[in-house]
């Protein structure tokens, strides 16, 4: 489903940040959708995943502690209030969905199904931020919990200090190391096209000097850098970072 966004709206919105940005997990199936409320989140301090379907979802959920998740009710497959019903005999997590449907008794649904709040389709993003905010606010504070690192083998990534330690060493990183593997654990699990990543360090005008650079990370973070396990490449693509589960 799209919704329609204004890019006029899309100015910055300041976030509070407390010890670690806030983590927030997008479901959406639309793909321009999708990416477009990350970029927005992200550029508005926020700490950002996102899935395509909820079975995406569930393994994101399994590796990772998120502070907030954004699920669109209608998704192929099982359906963003499925979803929620799952999340909710597990966790409080908050939850804000997004919807199409404008009627009383869709938005009863959503809530009764556990939600904090709801966004109607097509909404502006500076209030998606906003709402976000609101109910991180009204939230208690998270559990700190070991699922705030993933793990790669012998490595451990830290999500909140963005350190790489191998056997409890630290791992030393580049800036641009460094700055490619945070967008890399902001998609987890999803290609990252070389231009993207191509903006990172001071080669940023060819896309193909990433290549250089995902060598050598891979050589910090595999166990076998000929072949790669958790940093895979993506013919035509790019590049993806799956954790261990």
């Amino acid at each position: 489903m799209t919704a329609p966004m204004n890019p006029a709206s899309s100015a910055k919105v300041a976030v509070m940040e407390p010890s670690y940005p806030p983590h927030v997990l997008v479901v959406d199936d639309d793909n321009r959708l999708r990416m477009l409320l990350c970029k927005f989140l992200t550029e508005s301090g926020y700490m950002v995943t996102a899935a395509a379907d909820a079975a995406e979802a569930r393994r994101h959920l399994a590796a990772l502690q998120f502070d907030l998740l954004v699920i669109d009710v209608m998704m192929p497959g099982e359906d963003g209030l499925a979803l929620t019903a799952f999340i909710r005999t597990r966790s409080k997590v908050p939850i804000l969905m997004l919807t199409a449907m404008g009627e009383a008794p869709d938005r009863i649904r959503g809530l009764e199904s556990g939600v904090d709040d709801y966004m109607a389709k097509p909404f502006e993003p500076k209030e998606l931020v906003l709402r976000i905010g609101s109910i991180l606010r009204r939230a208690p504070p998270a559990e700190v919990s070991a699922n705030l690192e993933l793990r790669f083998g012998d490595c451990r990534y830290d999500l909140a200090r963005q350190r790489l330690t191998r056997e409890g060493a630290i791992v030393r990183l580049t800036s641009s190391e460094s700055e490619l593997l945070k967008i890399l654990t902001q998609n987890l699990g999803q290609p990252v096209d070389r231009a993207a990543l191509g903006l990172v360090g001071e080669d940023g005008a060819n896309p193909r000097t990433v290549d250089v650079q995902i060598t050598r990370l891979r050589r910090k973070l595999e166990p076998d850098p000929r072949q790669p396990r958790y940093l895979q490449t993506v013919r035509g693509t790019g590049y993806l970072l799956r954790p261990d589960p």
